[in-house]
């Protein structure tokens, strides 16, 4: 008899920066030299003062459950960070821990994915979007993330594509993998549509909120009060403080959905761990100088990788303002993305991950990450360099 698991199943995908990290770990396991700027995972350590709250939370004795939304102390924090980087006062019983940014958007979509629904999400865009809505059943509908808007959302386009059956719309700015931060005109434009549809949640990925540069300032969907009684906003400790192995997320529920979040916690995760909640207070109110450093470190990155990469064969890249990618346009390379990405990882050693992995709007692009250092960023673009001509002269010989 062949077990047969329900069809949602069968529609569920991946994140393939984990199934190329894997690759890249076997290879280099082989002896090989791999450079890995295919991960979004800062290559800082989580700053010392945050470790040692861990510790001495252990030590303490926090060894056992805490409240299925979180301790207090942690999500008192939480409200103060918002009030410190929005300028919006948020209720401690409006915060969600949870074990990871994922978390949020599986809640969020299990909320209002069934069949018959429609949910926007940008494309390209974070895989798991698209997989936890075609999971539910409903229908994905992508928000394309086009180059020539910056790689910023429109919000004309994204609100042409409203129907009577939108239930849910995902924004991300800044935005993973494009690099791409929203203008605050934009934002303004596309909230004042959504103002007019009650019936649409709003899920707001904010995950890389600090990640700005330029000058650009990060504009939090918190400031909006007109949508504030159907927004759900996503964050959390992992990028901003380097502690994507600690598992830690927060997210801001309206009041007519916290009760459900709750109840899907207990079902699901029962709480986050006791002794990395209190890690989580220690970034919050600790020192941020590693923080700032860390970001810092990202934004000389990003100038040095943007000029790299401007440089090579076929392949042209706008100046990411946010977060910690680029996502160059290699069309003219004669490459498809995903064939090409798979080729720099098995021939020149160099993890990257192709556009197509996030969305059908991807093909054409690749995302390499700059949360590596300078010297492996310079070794992976001479690398793709070296590749990329090659490439070129076989096809010339041939």
């Amino acid at each position: 008899m062949t077990l047969t698991t329900i069809s949602g199943f069968d529609r569920i995908g991946e994140e393939n920066a984990f199934a190329v990290l894997a690759r890249a770990g076997a290879l280099a396991a082989e002896g090989r030299d791999i450079v890995n700027l295919g991960i979004g995972q800062p290559d800082f350590k989580t700053p010392e003062h945050i470790v040692e709250a861990a510790v001495k939370a252990l030590k303490d004795g926090a060894h056992g459950y805490t409240d299925a939304t979180g301790i207090l102390p942690l999500r008192e924090a939480v409200a103060r960070r918002m009030l410190a980087t929005t300028g919006v006062e948020v209720s401690p019983g409006n915060v969600m821990i949870v074990p990871g940014g994922k978390v949020t958007m599986f809640a969020a979509i299990l909320m209002f994915g069934q069949p018959g629904a429609d949910i926007l999400y940008p494309d390209p865009g974070f895989p798991i979007y698209r997989s936890m809505i075609e999971f539910t059943g409903a229908r994905p509908v992508p928000v394309p993330i086009r180059e020539e808007n910056g790689f910023a959302f429109s919000a004309e386009e994204t609100l042409s594509l409203l129907t009577p059956d939108t239930r849910l719309v995902i924004l991300n700015s800044p935005a993973n993998p494009t690099g791409g931060v929203t203008p605050k005109a934009e934002i303004d434009k596309l909230v004042a549509g959504l103002a007019e549809r009650p019936d649409i949640a709003i899920l707001s990925d904010e995950i890389y909120d600090q990640m700005v540069y330029d000058g650009e300032r990060h504009v939090s969907l918190l400031a909006y009060p007109e949508i504030a009684d159907r927004l759900i906003l996503l964050n959390g400790w992992s990028k901003t403080w380097a502690m994507t192995g600690w598992r830690m997320g927060w997210s801001i529920w309206p009041d007519a959905l916290y009760d459900k979040v709750r109840k899907l916690a207990v079902n699901a995760w029962s709480c986050v761990n006791a002794p990395a909640q209190y890690a989580g207070i220690a970034a919050i109110d600790g020192p941020q100088d590693a923080a700032d450093e860390m970001i810092a470190a990202f934004d000389r990155r990003r100038g040095v990788v943007t000029e790299l990469l401007n440089e090579l064969p076929g392949v042209s890249c706008i100046t990411p303002k946010g977060a910690f990618y680029a996502f160059p346009n290699i069309s003219k390379t004669g490459f498809k993305a995903k064939p090409l990405a798979s080729a720099l990882l098995e021939e020149a050693g160099v993890a990257l991950i192709g556009g197509p992995d996030f969305g059908v709007h991807g093909e054409g692009y690749v995302r390499v990450s700059y949360a590596n250092s300078e010297e492996n960023i310079r070794r992976a673009v001479d690398r793709i360099g070296d590749f990329l001509t090659g490439a070129k002269a076989r096809q010339i010989s041939a």
